[in-house]
């Protein structure tokens, strides 16, 4: 017997595939296969607060820009961050840096 999940809406075990689907049929609730799969990542700063697209950060401690000899300064504001996927989970750009990816590690919620 297969490993189905349980219905989100009403927790029923009864739940079948339909081609794409899960489907419940004591609540008729219906939810894609590819939903049960994709978890998003939640992404935290230094603090361990949660950072969404558009947030404000202020970077914690100085940082060596790779392929520069420049560095980027403790307390610098960074604004209209994005999330993305991999190593450095946020893409910005810096006033006087350009475009840049950082580690939400190093990075605090404004």
């Amino acid at each position: 017997m297969s490993d189905l999940p349980n219905c989100p809406i009403c927790n029923s075990k009864y739940t079948y595939e339909d081609g794409s689907l899960y489907i419940c049929p004591e609540c008729a609730h219906e939810w894609s296969i590819e939903s049960e799969t994709e978890e998003k990542k939640v992404i935290k700063d230094a603090n361990g607060n949660v950072l969404n697209d558009g947030d404000a950060v202020t970077v914690i401690k100085d940082l060596k820009v790779k392929g520069s000899s420049s560095v980027l300064k403790m307390g610098t504001k960074v604004k209209s961050i994005r999330l993305v996927e991999g190593d450095h989970d946020i893409d910005c750009k810096i006033d006087g840096f350009g475009a840049m990816k950082l580690k939400s590690e190093f990075v605090k919620k404004v």
